[in-house]
């Protein structure tokens, strides 16, 4: 079948050449007869052979459109012109893909473009300016830190104006037998001393029998600051000796509120810490009390308020004799076993306290340190140093017998407590 098909179609196709072949020879003839005789024969033949070729290529135009890929028979030949090298083609091929690599280079170009809020049109980016303020943190840093490490020094500073390793060798020296509260004496001085500004003056009550060193303490105390901060700064008052009278009491607690303002406001302009010494506490009557009871209280200022107030007074004696009495055993063992510790304070401290308050308020804004008995072995401390400042010769023997002649309670626990404790030493010196 296929076979005639194409059969069929190739002696369809000669008769259309041979048609065309005769078709061309007509035109020949009519051009050959059509010229005027004013053009030459050479030109007639060039436009012959024009109108020809013209003829004759758009037949085979024709025939390509009718033989064509779509309708070609399978086998047949395809006519083509021949191809011929030309830079056309080349040309095209490059414009196109220098187009496509400059559309990807513009592409990318606006991708990194900077987009701007306003259109005004592209602009530089603002040149970064270095603000002052990281400057400034850093000079504030600075003088914070130098201001701290002068506080460090000026604390450092302010304790050893008061030299209290002085004072501390001076009451181990020439206190007995008070190793407890001399210890809780110097530990409240220290962390008073290593500041300047507070907001309430520091207040020490010592409480003991009759003879076991608080007035001694007191004095030694006196001597102390007035050599380091002046005269002016301390204040020694007896009630028995500065208002022996009852009738004079609102007077006299008039004269020493007076008194204690002035020094005060005197330490504030000095910057200096006074100190005041109020001793036989137990003979001081109410409106004294009162007064310095306003004096010592907590204000929201710290304005006159650095000062340290030194109480000295046999209130709740009792209770520190029962307890030496009764757990001198225990105290003993105590001491031996832990050296020097608030052991005495701790157990003491909280029923002097409830003693004290009943009272007067005044005690509620006190430091309470108890002073325990003194032993023979601390009288014969107290007769030797006594017997050296007046000049004798400290004989063991002499000063046995001298602390032989005073009273003592009966022995508790390997312990021998005096009565009169060193209140009697100065008396039995004088009489050698």
């Amino acid at each position: 079948m296929n076979d005639q098909d194409s059969s069929t179609s190739a002696s369809q196709t000669e008769g259309e050449m041979d048609g065309e072949i005769q078709s061309e020879g007509e035109i020949d003839k009519e051009q050959t007869t059509t010229p005027g005789p004013s053009i030459s024969s050479t030109l007639c033949a060039v436009i012959r052979i024009k109108q020809k070729y013209q003829a004759l290529k758009k037949r085979r135009q024709e025939l390509g459109l009718v033989l064509g890929p779509p309708g070609a028979l399978v086998g047949a030949p395809v006519q083509s012109s021949p191809k011929i090298f030309t830079f056309d083609g080349l040309s095209s091929t490059l414009q196109r893909s220098n187009s496509s690599s400059l559309h990807l280079k513009r592409k990318r170009s606006r991708r990194r473009r900077v987009l701007y809020p306003n259109r005004r049109g592209r602009r530089a980016p603002p040149r970064q300016e270095y603000s002052l303020a990281k400057y400034s943190l850093y000079l504030l840093l600075a003088i914070v830190f130098m201001q701290v490490y002068n506080a460090i020094e000026n604390l450092d500073d302010h304790v050893l104006k008061y030299d209290l390793e002085g004072l501390e060798k001076t009451l181990m020296r020439e206190v007995f037998g008070q190793q407890e509260a001399v210890d809780g004496l110097l530990s409240h001085l220290r962390d008073y001393l290593s500041t300047y500004a507070h907001s309430k003056p520091l207040v020490v009550s010592l409480h003991g029998p009759s003879g076991v060193g608080k007035s001694h303490l007191g004095r030694l105390l006196a001597r102390h600051f007035r050599s380091v901060t002046g005269e002016a700064m301390v204040l020694q008052y007896y009630v028995l000796h500065h208002c022996p009278q009852e009738a004079h009491v609102p007077r006299c607690a008039h004269n020493l509120s007076a008194v204690i303002s002035e020094m005060v406001r005197q330490a504030e302009e000095e910057e200096k810490i006074p100190l005041l010494v109020f001793d036989e506490m137990e003979h001081m009557h109410g409106e004294i009390l009162d007064m310095l009871w306003e004096a010592v209280a907590s204000r929201d200022s710290n304005e006159y308020q650095n000062a340290i107030y030194l109480l000295l007074s046999n209130l709740g004696q009792e209770h520190v004799i029962k307890y030496m009495l009764h757990n001198a055993s225990s105290v003993s063992m105590a001491h031996s076993a832990s050296g020097r510790h608030g052991y005495q304070a701790k157990t003491l401290t909280p029923v002097l306290t409830d003693t004290l308050v009943k009272r007067h308020v005044l005690w509620t804004e006190a430091e309470i340190l108890p002073l325990g008995l003194l032993e023979k072995a601390h009288i014969m401390d107290c007769f030797r140093d006594e017997m050296t400042q007046e000049g004798f010769y400290p004989d063991r023997t002499n000063m046995e017998r001298l602390a032989g002649e005073l009273e003592y309670y009966p022995k508790v626990g390997g312990r021998q407590y005096s009565q009169t404790g060193c209140k009697q030493v100065v008396a039995k010196v004088n009489l050698l």
